[in-house]
């Protein structure tokens, strides 16, 4: 009779329960409900100086619909990912320069980042002020768009296309509107290489959009520090002579723990996340360990405490284990939770109004749904927004293959539309408008500028 060694769990995997995300629906669903009826009023006629304009851009945005529709499957059918994006740019940037707009490729100091330029006749650096509107354009690796960074995209050049366009028609506005390709957010910071290349000299705001299950003004990002940790230490026979090894794996195992019960402490704003490995076979104490974690939180102050706290975590579990440690934070900059200014928003909340879309305020999806973005750095140097776009149904989320789905859909094509024109709108108002672009700068600087090289005193 043959012995059969199969192995069948008996006990089922234990499914995450839907409960929390079910009440958080719940939740969300009363308050996009109180937002609809409280929604921006078409109040053109309290911009008479803008609503020409306006009118002109939507229109734009609108002509420029076979042109989204061609970026979102394009960039969906092609998916490259980050620092890989040469197609990408390519198609982009080839845009630009096919309407007479100067173009740059490879700008910043990186090779698959681009920018092209719009200037009012007789614009003066010193005088007139620069929106820069900005595209991403990388995927993510194995799913594609699911981020729907293609539909970014489309929004970014169909924004600069339709404000160039509105302008030039109908003029009496100066200053400078720029389309910024800004490759690499997935897993990395393409912003931020930028930003230390010059990318936000001379630009006064920067915009942009991301896709997303809801119609959003203001939502919350947050930061992201990342740090690899390498443990040595002495193998040894786990048998005959375990007690003249020093365990690399132990003392990774002790780190991972240690943030397992620093949990307790945190504050709702923090996560902490971390994968481990270390050893060849279990008779042999494991000479070396890794580990790899992520410290998110939703406050720049917050994060760089979170920051000292894991880093103390990781050096006493070498103490513990009797092992050597290397700490590498930061392969790639650290990201920035996203500053958005208000005053900003409220202008994007009324462009979309008059596309038929209710921007949600802040707060109606809770902070604790964040990820994060390198917008967040651009955003605490000078005034920004990221507002989110609705192009799935709300349970459908990020980074997922049904995300990517519907990122090549027609609702993906009219929120690449849609937020063309709102884009547009603020740029223009933001050109246009010396008081509202006053209170802007008013808000961005009671906070004050905030760079990642001063909050690591480099």
């Amino acid at each position: 009779m043959s012995q059969n060694n199969s192995f069948e769990a008996s006990t089922p995997v234990n499914k995450p329960s839907t409960a929390y995300l079910d009440a958080m629906e719940q939740s969300i669903l009363a308050k996009v409900a109180a937002a609809h009826e409280e929604a921006a009023v078409d109040d053109r006629e309290s911009y008479p100086g803008q609503q020409a304009l306006w009118e002109e851009a939507s229109a734009s945005a609108d002509a420029n619909q076979p042109l989204a529709e061609m970026i979102v499957r394009d960039l969906h059918d092609h998916p490259e990912t980050a620092f890989e994006e040469h197609r990408s740019m390519a198609l982009l940037s080839g845009i630009a320069s096919e309407r007479g707009f100067p173009v740059e490729r490879g700008v910043y100091g990186v090779p698959t980042a681009f920018e092209a330029e719009w200037t009012s006749p007789g614009y003066d650096p010193v005088v007139h002020p620069t929106v820069a509107i900005m595209a991403e354009y990388d995927a993510l690796p194995n799913i594609g768009h699911a981020c729907g960074h293609n539909v970014i995209a489309a929004a970014g050049v169909g924004g600069f296309l339709a404000a160039t366009q509105a302008i030039s028609s109908l003029g009496g506005v100066e200053g400078r509107i720029l389309i910024q390709g800004t490759p690499a957010e997935e897993g990395h910071s393409g912003k931020e290489y930028m930003i230390r290349g010059g990318s936000l000299k001379g630009v006064d705001a920067a915009v942009m959009i991301h896709g997303f299950g809801y119609d959003i003004g203001s939502q919350a990002w947050v930061g992201r520090r990342s740090v690899q940790v390498t443990y040595r230490g002495v193998a040894a026979h786990a048998s005959s002579q375990p007690f003249m090894g020093r365990n690399a794996l132990d003392a990774a195992s002790l780190a991972y723990q240690g943030i397992g019960l620093m949990r307790q402490q945190m504050p709702p704003s923090d996560r902490v996340h971390a994968i481990m490995n270390g050893g060849d076979r279990p008779s042999i104490i494991p000479r070396e360990a890794h580990m790899h974690i992520f410290a998110r939180s939703l406050g720049t102050d917050t994060l760089m405490d979170l920051s000292r706290r894991v880093d103390d975590i990781v050096r006493a579990a070498a103490v513990m284990a009797g092992v050597e440690v290397e700490v590498e934070w930061d392969e790639h900059p650290m990201t920035l939770p996203v500053r958005n200014n208000e005053m900003m928003v409220e202008r994007w909340t009324r462009a979309q109004a008059l596309r038929g879309r209710t921007a949600l305020p802040a707060g109606t999806v809770p902070d604790t749904v964040a990820a994060s973005t390198d917008f967040g750095n651009v955003s605490h140097l000078v005034p920004g927004i990221h507002p989110m776009v609705k192009v799935s149904p709300s349970d459908v989320a990020l980074h997922t293959e049904a995300f990517a789905e519907w990122a090549q859909t027609p609702a993906a094509v009219s929120a690449a539309v849609d937020s063309a024109a709102g884009l547009a709108q603020v740029a223009i108002d933001f050109l246009a408008d010396p008081q509202f672009r006053a209170l802007a700068q008013a808000e961005f600087d009671a906070q004050g500028p905030v760079s990642v090289q001063e909050l690591l005193g480099e």
